[in-house]
């Protein structure tokens, strides 16, 4: 049977996939292979992950989850998964600073590719690492922390220098948050200020009707917050799905990994992978002029998209973070399942933001090979001189 991404529009081609069990058979395997990757849930829509050669899987290893309370953090095996890690680290008193839409995606993965979720003073996902053991080519174990030479590199790294076999993630105090919809937010609503209504906040938008997703740690949203109305029920990102697989709404208290993310852990999204999607991350002061400019073209967005959302996500200093070096806005594109009809779209909206200098999001459907630091070119030549990591997207990417 072949093996697919999360949406099934990508087949791997690797020739075959291992599931080592123990730290020294992933050692063995990665030294003994002439070209091998990792693969993490799959929640890809390229072939970031795939390999020429040979995946590894590490859904088998041990399991590792290992909470140091007195210094915050904790250490995880790459394979984690935030649904599994999330309600652990409640129930000792922690919490991650923030989580993406879906709580089922590893952390190894959400990291590589510089996942987010959504928060004016939240950063991405791999903000939160503050070191990484990496399997090289050799079969050698690296340990990289904050504050190495190397590290800003290493964490948002696309799979180009190892295989992250663990990772030790920033913890802050477990806290509670509160999930309101409004509906019919009016094009001219200041996007500053409703972005900063809520400890996160999402806009879920066609380009002509557009709801917000307000997560707050405080007050709700006024009776008459920016000219909405509240939502009379619980709502699905997608207008007109279920919305039985959502975190809980309506202003129901709730931890802070039942509200974060916009889908249940206990079940999957209900359009269950049925889907394409693109995301570009532009510097949050081109925000309102980027919504005008796909306003004004979203006549010829609206045909293949399902829904878009917009996020804002804080700026950091990993060197491939769609949000390296500046506070960011994210317009997050779920397209219809149809690859001829949506590739077309895309470069349409790459058009349309080519004026505010966009970053695309690794992991989703783009087709403009972004800029890439020199320094990250020469980390991966030091790392990995045989490039036993490489495929085609990095070589493509890195231009070797």
């Amino acid at each position: 049977m072949t093996l697919t991404n999360w949406a099934g529009n990508t087949a791997f081609t690797a020739s075959r996939i291992h599931h080592p069990t123990s730290l020294d058979e992933l050692r063995s395997l990665v030294a003994a292979a002439r070209r091998v990757r990792a693969l993490g849930s799959g929640h890809s829509f390229n072939d970031v992950a795939d390999s020429p050669g040979e995946l590894v899987r590490l859904d088998r290893m041990p399991p590792l989850i290992e909470i140091d309370g007195a210094a915050a953090r904790v250490r995880v095996g790459a394979a984690t998964t935030y649904a599994r890690l999330a309600p652990e680290l409640h129930a000792r008193g922690f919490a991650l600073a923030n989580l993406a839409s879906l709580p089922h995606i590893s952390v190894a993965g959400s990291v590589a590719t510089g996942t987010h979720g959504s928060g004016v003073g939240n950063p991405s996902l791999s903000a939160a690492v503050r070191g990484l053991e990496l399997v090289t080519a050799d079969g050698s174990v690296v340990t990289l922390e904050r504050g190495h030479d190397d590290f800003p590199g290493a964490v948002v790294a696309l799979g180009a220098l190892g295989v992250v076999s663990a990772l030790t993630l920033d913890l802050v105090p477990a806290f509670e948050l509160r999930q309101y919809v409004r509906e019919g937010v009016p094009d001219d609503a200041p996007f500053d200020e409703v972005m900063a209504d809520g400890y996160s906040v999402s806009l879920f938008t066609d380009y002509r009707d557009t709801r917000a997703w307000i997560k707050t740690r405080g007050e709700p949203p006024g009776d008459d917050w920016h000219g909405t109305r509240p939502a009379d029920g619980p709502r699905h990102p997608v207008p007109g799905m279920p919305a039985e697989s959502c975190t809980v709404q309506l202003g129901v208290p709730g931890p802070w990994h039942e509200r974060l993310p916009h889908f249940r852990a206990d079940a999957p999204p209900s359009s269950a992978g049925d889907e394409l999607q693109s995301e570009w991350l532009l510097e949050r002061s081109h925000a309102a002029a980027a919504l005008g400019e796909l306003r004004a073209a979203g006549d010829r967005i609206r045909p293949v998209l399902q829904i878009s959302e917009v996020r804002t996500v804080a700026a950091d200093d990993l060197w491939l973070s769609p949000s390296c070096g500046r506070d960011s806005v994210a317009f997050h594109f779920t397209w219809v399942k149809n690859p001829e009809a949506v590739l077309p779209v895309i470069k349409l909206v790459e058009d349309v933001l080519a004026p505010f200098d966009p970053r695309p999001h690794w992991g989703k459907l783009f087709t403009r090979r972004p800029a890439v630091p020199d320094r990250f070119r020469e980390l991966v030549r030091r790392y990995d001189p045989d490039g036993t990591f490489g495929n085609t997207f990095t070589r493509t990417l890195l231009d070797t």
